[in-house]
């Protein structure tokens, strides 16, 4: 305790040494909350901005590291071995009910058994923003925008006046970086973006290597262990082109590859399974602007491949002595988005989408019991789905806004589907803003739960309903204080039900989810140099679900805390050396892991814990040759994110980058 109080007394007095530097504006212009351009004041939707300047700041962090030090976000595995998993935790609520989507386009994983697309397959060398979007937001993005959205805005691909780098420009620009640290991780990346007259163009490439440490917790059970490897390579391009006045036309591709080593599970390690998985999306991206009118048409093709393989008679899982398992998932998607303006005050929007989605998933096995085998293709695993939708955006002189809309789905399983979003709010005096949301979202069963051995083709959308309201005060650009609360109601969860009676499984709508609680922000820009932002957030939450013909309640916020804080900023010093102290709380969690000794489910409880990174970098050549050193829980805490897995204790890296 005396140790944690020191910690945390230490860290508050350097974050008040230290502030972010060139944080977002506090009423800037954001995308994401109505796929058009909308300054923060404007809007009642609770949106997030990660800026290219912090960014920059996280050292050698990935994207799992630097989206859970964001209020109401928890991602397990953020901090566990490079190459493990990463599952979205955003206000509480299930993995598959946030929405991934890239320059504002929905992707998914048709492979996967929930159909969450993997964060793993973007580098931070790619992002020139994030956009994140809290609350039901089905209205306009679809499914799975239960608990809201993550929209990822990549180097060059300025959406509809999104901040970001300029695409008009003629001179050519371009960065390259590199990083050693802990557990031998290397990390290189460069690019390189720019145009002439009409056409711009932008490329990237970042590469990322290391030994990993030992994914799941050693209890001495095996006499030899081992660390588990990564390795990334992930490559992005994109073309611009404006043939005529009011049009411009932007085909992009992104490919990632990673190779790594992974663990049986909790507590059990493995010295020989591997996985390789490929991810690919291309596509289109061509807007139209004339008059009070601008129409947008998006195209994506979506292509994933994942391999797992346990080949030798090492494998500890205590069942197989081979097993190879493939899964391929293909995806079109398509979205066509007109916007008219009225006026200054009136706005109208509305669109049409379409999404189909095909996987060939493959396993074959042998084990005690002899040669196993399942193959399912994609004549089987396909769906489709199509919605049209319409909103309409009214902003007041007198302070009031007023945000509604309606989408109706079409699935090619269970049929039409609609919801609703409702979002007004109130300006007043340009220093207080009061917002309220209603609406509601759906989340579409996957291909593997409608149509592989466990699937049910008559399974209905999950559905919820989410009421915020909150309040946000402004002072100028000096700072801002954001207070929210929200009640979110899920029903008709997909649950893995197994009948004991005859030894058959298969997923049903059953569940039902309640889950509520408190967002708290803030941010202070000190002078020009120096800035400061802290958040705290509590959750809470409950599943219902029908057990003997009687309802049954239980705590479902596995691996999530109620309560989680942290501080964070940075400081300028001089015109060279930059300064940055963040500091996150992670209270109790409640956490479950399959014993394979007793062949039972162990509930356990996460102690709360702390962690203090501090990050510096130092310019030269007129600061575009920068060396930075990312120091990383720098008093050796010892905690746990996932019962029966590592995390890291003090690591740290140092590194280069250069702009020219």
């Amino acid at each position: 305790m005396k140790r944690h109080f020191f910690v945390l007394a230490a860290a508050m007095i350097s974050n008040q040494l230290l502030a972010q530097q060139d944080t977002a504006l506090l009423d800037e212009a954001v995308v994401t909350a109505n796929r058009y351009p909308v300054k923060t004041t404007m809007t009642g939707k609770v949106v997030t901005v990660i800026s290219r300047s912090q960014l920059e700041q996280s050292g050698s962090k990935d994207l799992a590291q630097v989206l859970s030090e964001q209020a109401g976000i928890s991602i397990a595995c953020a901090n566990s071995n490079i190459g493990k998993e990463k599952s979205v935790y955003l206000r509480g609520g299930y993995i598959a009910h946030t929405l991934i989507t890239i320059d504002g386009i929905p992707v998914y994983d048709p492979s996967g058994i929930g159909g969450n697309f993997d964060i793993r397959n973007l580098s931070l060398a790619q992002i020139e923003r994030i956009e994140i979007l809290k609350g039901s937001q089905s209205t306009l993005y679809g499914s799975d925008a239960v608990n809201g959205v993550i929209n990822i805005i990549t180097v060059g691909q300025k959406t509809s006046g999104a901040v970001g780098q300029k695409t008009n420009s003629t001179r050519s620009r371009g960065s390259a970086g590199m990083s050693y640290g802990s557990y031998d991780t290397w990390r290189v990346q460069a690019g390189v973006n720019g145009g002439a007259k009409k056409i711009q163009y932008n490329s990237s490439y970042s590469w990322v290597k290391s030994r990993g440490l030992n994914e799941a917790t050693d209890r001495g059970t095996f006499p030899q262990t081992d660390r588990d490897d990564y390795a990334q390579h992930n490559f992005q391009a994109g073309l611009g082109f404006t043939p005529a006045k009011g049009l411009s036309i932007k085909p992009f591709i992104r490919y990632s590859t990673i190779r790594g080593s992974i663990d049986q599970g909790a507590f059990t390690d493995e010295l020989d399974y591997t996985y390789d998985q490929k991810s690919m999306q291309a596509g289109l991206r061509t807007e139209y602007t004339w008059k009070q009118h601008s129409l947008t048409l998006l195209y994506n093709l979506n292509d994933v491949n994942r391999k797992y393989t346990d080949d030798s008679v090492k494998s500890r899982n205590g069942f197989d002595t081979w097993a190879v398992g493939s899964y391929k998932g293909h995806e079109h998607y398509a979205d066509l988005f007109w916007v008219m303006k009225q006026g200054q005050q009136l706005r109208f929007s509305g669109g049409l989408d379409f999404r189909s989605s095909v996987s060939d998933q493959s396993y074959n096995s042998v084990g005690f019991f002899g040669p196993y085998g399942t193959k399912y293709g994609k004549d089987s695993l396909r769906q489709q789905q199509g919605s049209v939708y319409a909103a309409v955006n009214w902003n007041s002189p007198s302070g009031f806004n007023l945000e509604a809309g309606s989408r109706l789905n079409l699935h090619s399983e269970y049929g039409p589907f609609p919801v609703f979003s409702l979002n007004p709010s109130f300006l007043w005096k340009q220093k207080l803003k009061f917002y309220a949301n209603l609406s509601s979202a759906y989340r579409t069963p996957s291909l593997y739960q409608l149509f592989s051995e466990y699937g049910n083709a008559d399974l209905q959308p999950e559905s919820a309903i989410t009421v915020e309201a909150g309040a946000q005060l402004y002072s100028g650009k000096k700072w801002t204080l954001r207070a929210t609360g929200f009640n979110r109601r899920v029903k008709d969860i997909m649950f893995f039900y197994y009948n004991a009676s005859t030894f058959q499984s298969q997923y049903i709508n059953q569940d039902r989810q309640h889950d509520y609680g408190l967002e708290l922000e803030g941010q202070w820009q000190i002078n020009a140099n120096s800035s400061l932002r802290a958040w705290y957030t509590w959750v809470d939450g409950k599943i219902s679900t029908r057990t003997n013909g009687k309802d049954t309640s239980y705590n479902n916020l596995l691996r999530r805390p109620r309560s989680s804080a942290g501080i964070q900023g940075s400081t300028r010093i001089g015109k060279k050396l930059l300064m940055n102290s963040n500091l996150q709380w992670n209270g109790k969690r409640k956490d479950a892991y399959f014993d394979n000794n007793s062949f039972s489910t162990v509930n356990v409880t996460l102690d709360a814990y702390l962690l203090w990174n501090l990050y510096a970098e130092y310019g030269f050549k007129k600061n575009r040759l920068k060396v930075f050193a990312d120091l990383r829980n720098i008093t050796n805490s010892r905690y746990t994110e996932i019962a029966g897995f590592n995390t890291a204790r003090f690591n740290a890296y140092t590194g280069i980058r250069f702009s020219f």
